[in-house]
C-alpha cells in the first residue's frame, strides 16, 4: 500500500496555523486590521499579564477601591440637600422638567402628575468644609474633610443593568471590559500572591448584571475579577485535595506549565500566557487567600472601628478585607452592596428600609477612610462611593414612599488618591432634577479614575474586529478641578 503524502495527513486547523504567509495569517490580519491586539502600557506576550508595569505618565494613585451601592441610592436623602423640595413638597413639577425625558417606571407616574417630594430627612453641614450630610450617615458626617462630594454626576441608562454596566464597561452593550480589568491590563498588580482585580459583595443578592459588571470582555481573561466569598474558602476549588502533596501538586504544575509554554512559542496565543499564570496564582494562593480572610491579627479597635461581627460576613468585613488587599498590592478591588432601589416597595422605601441599608454601610465606610489615612494608604488608593444612578425628586405611587431611577443628577464622592479633600464639585437645580454646575459624564469620571492611577484614557486602547476600543468609548475628559 503507498503512503499517504504528508499533506494529505494535514488536517485544515493544520494547515492555517502552520501556513505564515497564506490564508491563515491574511485572514488574521484582516481581523486584526493594522496590527496585534495592544496597548501602550500592556504587557509583552509571554510575559506574566498581571506584572506591574509603568503607565502614561506618573500616577497620583496606585489602588482603587470602588464602594458600589447597587440599586441608586437617593441624593436627597442622603447628601443634596433641597430645601425648596421641602417648600413645594406634594405639589406637581412643572411638566417642563419632563418634557422627552424616559423613567424606568413610566406607569407610576401616568397614573396621576407626579409630586415633588421632599424628605423627611434632617440636613446638618459638618466639618470644616460644610458639606451636606443627612442624619442617615452619621459617621460618614465625620470625615467629610477627607471626601471629595461630586453633586453634578449624571448618565445615560434608566434601568439598573444597562446603568450598572455603563458605568462599569463604559457600554451598555455585553462583552466589553470592565474597569477593573482596563486598570489591570494597563498597569498590572503589585500583589504577587493575589489577583490583580478582586470583587466582594454583600447584601440579599447580587448586583443587577451579575458576573459582567467585572468581567474582561474581549481582553485575556487574566484581567476579569476575581470574585470572593465570605467563610473560610473564599474561592471555590482552591485548596489542595488531602490526598494530594505540594510536591506532587508542584511537579503536575512544572510539566503543565512546559507545555504551555511550548504552545504559547507556538501560536503567541495570550490566553495561554493567561493559563500559566493562573494556575501559578492559584498554587500561591493556597497560602495566601486563608491568610488574607483570617481577620485574626488585627486589632480588636480595629474590627470595632469598622463594627465587624467576627465570623459573620458584611460589608464591614468586606471593608476591612478591601484594605488588606490593598496593603498586599491588588490594583482594584470592588464592593457590591445591594438594596438601594428604594422605589417604596415593602422592603424597598424611603422609610424603614433607607435606615437599614444605611446602617449597613454608613460605619464601615467611615471606617475605611479612617484606617487606610491612619495606615499612610490614603494618599495612594483612590475610594470611590456611589451607584448607578440617582433617585428622581419626585415620588412614586407606590405602597410606601419612593423615588423612581434618575440618571439627570447625582451624588458620588471620592477620597484619597489625589483628589481635593474637603471640596463640593458641582450642583443641581433648585430640585435636582437637572445639572446645573460642572457636569460630570459617566465617561468624565471613568477618564479621570484612569488618569490618577497613571493611565491616559485617549491612550489605554485595545484593538478588536478592526477597531480601537477603550473604557471611554469616544468620550470622557478628565476632571481637572477636583485633582489635587
Amino acid at each position: 500500500m503507498n503512503e499517504i503524502p504528508p499533506l494529505l495527513r494535514s488536517t485544515r486547523r493544520h494547515f492555517f496555523e502552520r501556513c505564515g504567509i497564506g490564508l491563515g495569517s491574511m485572514a488574521l490580519s484582516s481581523l486584526l486590521g493594522d496590527g496585534p491586539a495592544r496597548a501602550s502600557s500592556a504587557a509583552e506576550p509571554g510575559a506574566n499579564p498581571l506584572a506591574p508595569r509603568a503607565g502614561h505618565h506618573a500616577p497620583r494613585a496606585k489602588n482603587v477601591i470602588f464602594l458600589f451601592m447597587a440599586g441608586g441610592p437617593s441624593q436627597f436623602e442622603l447628601f443634596d440637600h433641597k430645601p425648596a423640595l421641602q417648600r413645594y413638597n406634594d405639589q406637581p413639577i412643572p411638566p417642563s422638567y419632563l418634557e422627552g425625558k424616559r423613567f424606568a417606571f413610566m406607569d407610576t407616574f401616568n397614573k396621576e402628575p407626579p409630586k415633588l417630594l421632599g424628605t423627611r430627612r434632617k440636613f446638618a453641614r459638618h466639618g470644616e468644609s460644610g458639606a451636606w450630610v443627612s442624619e442617615c450617615l452619621p459617621h460618614t458626617a465625620k470625615v467629610v474633610d477627607d471626601l471629595t462630594f461630586l453633586k453634578s454626576v449624571w448618565t445615560e441608562p434608566v434601568n439598573h443593568a444597562p446603568a450598572k454596566l455603563f458605568f462599569n464597561a463604559g457600554t451598555t452593550q455585553f462583552g466589553r471590559p470592565s474597569m477593573g480589568a482596563w486598570v489591570t491590563y494597563g498597569i498590572g498588580s503589585e500583589a504577587d500572591d493575589l489577583p490583580g482585580f478582586v470583587v466582594l459583595q454583600s447584601g440579599p443578592r447580587g448586583p443587577r448584571g451579575g458576573a459582567v459588571l467585572w468581567g474582561s470582555g474581549f481582553l485575556p481573561t487574566a484581567y476579569q475579577g476575581v470574585p470572593f466569598r465570605g467563610g473560610a474558602e473564599p474561592i471555590l476549588d482552591l485548596s489542595r485535595p488531602p490526598e494530594v502533596s505540594e510536591a506532587d501538586q508542584r511537579a503536575a504544575l512544572n510539566a503543565i506549565g512546559d507545555l504551555n509554554r511550548h504552545r504559547l512559542d507556538a501560536t503567541g496565543d495570550p490566553e495561554i500566557a493567561t493559563r500559566i499564570a493562573s494556575y501559578e496564582m492559584a498554587f500561591r494562593m493556597q497560602s495566601s487567600a486563608p491568610e488574607l480572610i483570617d481577620l485574626a491579627g488585627e486589632s480588636q479597635a480595629t474590627l470595632d472601628l469598622y463594627g465587624i461581627e467576627p465570623g459573620a460576613p458584611s460589608f464591614a468585613s468586606n471593608c476591612l478585607l478591601a484594605r488588606r488587599l490593598v496593603e498586599r498590592g491588588t490594583r482594584f478591588v470592588q464592593l457590591y452592596h445591594t438594596n438601594w432601589d428604594h422605589h417604596g416597595g415593602p422592603t424597598e422605601n424611603l422609610e424603614d428600609s433607607l435606615d437599614t441599608v444605611c446602617l449597613d454601610v454608613d460605619r464601615a465606610c467611615a471606617a475605611l477612610i479612617t484606617d487606610l489615612k491612619a495606615r499612610g494608604l490614603l494618599d495612594d488608593t483612590l475610594v470611590i462611593w456611589g451607584g448607578e444612578f440617582g433617585r428622581t425628586p419626585m415620588g412614586e405611587v407606590r405602597e410606601n414612599t419612593g423615588r423612581n431611577h434618575h440618571p439627570d443628577a447625582f451624588t458620588m464622592w471620592l477620597a484619597g488618591g489625589g483628589v481635593k479633600p474637603g471640596l463640593t464639585f458641582g450642583a443641581s437645580d433648585e430640585f435636582g432634577f437637572s445639572v446645573a454646575e460642572d457636569p460630570i459624564h459617566v465617561h468624565d469620571l471613568q477618564a479621570t479614575i484612569l488618569h490618577l492611577l497613571g493611565l491616559d484614557h485617549t491612550k489605554l486602547t485595545y484593538r478588536f474586529q478592526g477597531r480601537d476600543f477603550r473604557l471611554t468609548d469616544v468620550g470622557g475628559r478628565v476632571v481637572r478641578d477636583i485633582l489635587a
